[in-house]
């Protein structure tokens, strides 16, 4: 996209359903939405500040999307990675976001991560792992909270249901008894802790949304395996990190790259 062709004087949404032309394309969908976000991200750095970070956001939403409809899409991966990285610079600057700039960080090292590990031969994913390495949780690609029920009730009534800590790496999304007090990243909290609810990456069929009355409020992530489980996230937002986390290490799974992926979090 040539910047010098727009008005910076353009209101912002008309040059965002501008690039929604893309559709018109003969281009896959999966491939027009990566390019509408590309498109996106460069109009966010000529626009006033206060349109910036709606700009922002709606490139996310393409990258996520194309993700979506093509899991191994590393373009759209790494694209997505480099701009939750220049959100997060910005708001350690100005402040201001729903999400703290060291969560933005991390979410951005997992796309990262996900895209050298399906393309390890790219010198321009290599080079922006070094960047972005020490801002997972490792050893883990992801450490948060899901709202659970007990591992041998899956249905449950909703107040036996309990938020608890969870970690994702290369192999595994496993439940961590919280109760001691120890930092996330350190070792022995995980090594002492009594472990529930597990799901190995290899058993995986399919990760989705899930919302219906049976479940307690919040949003609803159903892995699809032989057994389960459906779990909780605080919001649809954290949702979406989650979703994309775990698809992307069972893509890279299906993909035979998983030993690369386990090099960048336990190396």
């Amino acid at each position: 996209m040539n910047t010098g062709n727009i008005n910076a004087h353009h209101h912002p949404t008309y040059d965002t359903h501008r690039y929604s032309l893309c559709f018109t394309s003969t281009l896959p969908q999966y491939k027009a939405l990566n390019n509408w976000g590309l498109g996106l991200q460069e109009l966010s750095a000529i626009v006033p500040a206060k349109d910036k970070q709606t700009i922002i956001k709606t490139a996310i939403s393409k990258f996520r999307s194309a993700i979506q409809l093509q899991f191994d899409f590393h373009r759209a991966i790494y694209n997505l990675g480099t701009v939750l990285y220049g959100l997060a610079e910005d708001t350690s600057r100005s402040g201001g976001a729903d999400t703290s700039p060291n969560d933005l960080y991390s979410q951005s090292a997992i796309y990262i991560a996900a895209a050298h590990a399906l393309k390890p031969n790219y010198s321009v994913y290599r080079s922006a792992l070094r960047l972005v390495r020490s801002m997972l949780p490792l050893p883990y690609l992801k450490v948060g909270y899901l709202t659970a029920p007990p591992a041998d009730d899956p249905i449950a009534p909703h107040k036996h249901w309990e938020r608890l800590q969870f970690i994702l790496n290369h192999t595994e999304l496993q439940q961590v008894n919280d109760s001691e007090s120890a930092p996330v990243k350190a070792n022995a909290l995980v090594e002492k802790a009594k472990r529930f609810i597990k799901v190995d990456v290899a058993d995986i069929v399919s990760v989705s949304t899930c919302s219906d009355l049976t479940l307690p409020p919040g949003a609803g992530l159903c892995i699809n395996t032989t057994h389960g489980p459906v779990l909780i996230a605080d919001t649809w937002e954290s949702l979406d990190g989650w979703l994309d986390a775990i698809r992307l290490v069972y893509t890279i799974f299906a993909r035979g790259k998983t030993d690369v992926l386990a090099g960048i979090i336990t190396g």
